[in-house]
């Protein structure tokens, strides 16, 4: 979007199979993947690199010598690039906005969660939690290298003190930071985005409900399916996950309607949320601002979301959505009988409201906008 409107811009990532093609690869770093297999030698290597990458800061510097920046913008660097990139870029005096996708500037493991259910063990900043409870994986390896990288992190200010500021999707998120340590004065509330007009809405309701997202047990997929077989109603669930197969398991026990498209992208998505009567979003992990929420109201849907993290920001109650209890089976399956039953016309009604709740608020015009005030206030020339 900034190339559309002039500006010159370049990209710093890691080399990964499913890239797409792009000028700037040789400015890549190698791939670190837990999933992988690694040697001894290559797994103390990895581990130095989420620390503390001396190949990620010594990419950035070459691609800033080949292109003067005025302003960087960091997503999910984490693991991957390390904060060493932060550092470069804060020595050479450009302004450095980071946008908080997940909780891993306060949490470890990004979300806050365990086998033991939502978890805020480590705000004090002891990170021996992560450890003891195995939250990352549920690796004690891989948990004990995430809090080393915390610890090490944290003590020496590596994100805070090279971070002008930290661009928090939802305000639960902003505010969930600064519980955790964060300034306010260094969190910027700026909602995310959707390209509105490349959605078709389509408002007239179909019969069934549809999940559309990763397939795992903390997104509350399995409550939504033991919701919709208690309310009698159709669902249909777009995605792939570690917890699949688990989740059919659940689904043919609960011998409710259930189809299962696998992974879905395009029109053939567009398609099947389209012709749904409301998406579900029955998170039971702190959500920031999903985008399933979104993108449905731009095809004309309302939302029936758990009301956790973020995602009560999203929906107006009765208006675009319904709001449940998370993990709450029960008062789901009100919801889904109640929107089931509700009069095609009201849910017309609700999906235009829908389309014209996100368009008037996240579209990516207004995302512009708000993110280059973001960069004038830091001094850049817009």
């Amino acid at each position: 979007m900034f190339a559309d409107i002039g500006w010159r811009t370049a990209s710093m990532a890691m080399h990964h199979p499913k890239n797409y093609p792009s000028k700037w690869d040789k400015y890549f770093v190698r791939e670190i993947e837990f999933g992988n297999s690694y040697g001894v030698f290559q797994k103390a290597l990895m581990a130095g690199k989420v620390i503390y990458s001396l190949e990620a800061k010594n990419k950035v510097s070459k691609l800033l010598d080949d292109f003067s920046a005025d302003v960087a913008h960091a997503h999910c660097i984490y693991h991957h690039l390390s904060p060493s990139v932060l550092v470069e870029l804060k020595r050479r005096n450009i302004p450095v906005v980071m946008t908080a996708h997940d909780l891993k500037l306060a949490c470890p493991s990004y979300k806050m969660v365990n086998h033991l259910g939502i978890c805020e063990r480590c705000k004090n900043g002891n990170f021996l939690h992560a450890i003891k409870h195995r939250c990352v994986r549920g690796s004690l390896a891989v948990s004990a290298l995430v809090a080393l990288e915390s610890t090490v992190h944290r003590k020496f200010g590596l994100y805070k003190d090279n971070l002008d500021m930290v661009v928090a999707p939802s305000i639960f998120m902003k505010n969930k930071l600064i519980e955790w340590g964060w300034s306010g004065d260094q969190i910027r509330h700026i909602p995310n985005y959707v390209h509105v007009d490349s959605y078709e809405p389509r408002f007239q309701p179909g019969s069934y409900f549809v999940y559309f997202g990763r397939l795992q047990l903390d997104k509350g997929v399995a409550t939504v399916i033991r919701a919709a077989s208690k309310a009698n109603v159709p669902l249909q669930i777009v995605g792939t996950g570690p917890d699949e197969e688990a989740l059919k398991t659940i689904a043919e026990e609960s011998k409710g309607s259930v189809i299962f498209h696998g992974y879905q992208q395009g029109e053939s998505l567009r398609t099947l949320v389209g012709n749904s009567r409301a998406v579900v979003l029955a998170s039971e992990i702190y959500e920031n601002a999903p985008m399933s929420v979104l993108e449905g109201y731009a095809m004309g849907k309302p939302a029936i979301g758990a009301r956790i993290g973020g995602i009560p920001e999203l929906i107006k109650d009765t208006e675009t959505g319904l709001l449940f209890e998370s993990g709450d089976v029960d008062e789901l399956a009100d919801c889904l009988a109640y929107f089931s039953a509700l009069n095609n016309r009201r849910v017309e009604e609700m999906g235009r409201q829908c389309r014209d709740f996100v368009t008037a608020n996240f579209c990516s015009d207004i995302y512009m906008s708000r993110m280059l005030g973001l960069y004038s206030d830091l001094g850049v020339r817009v």
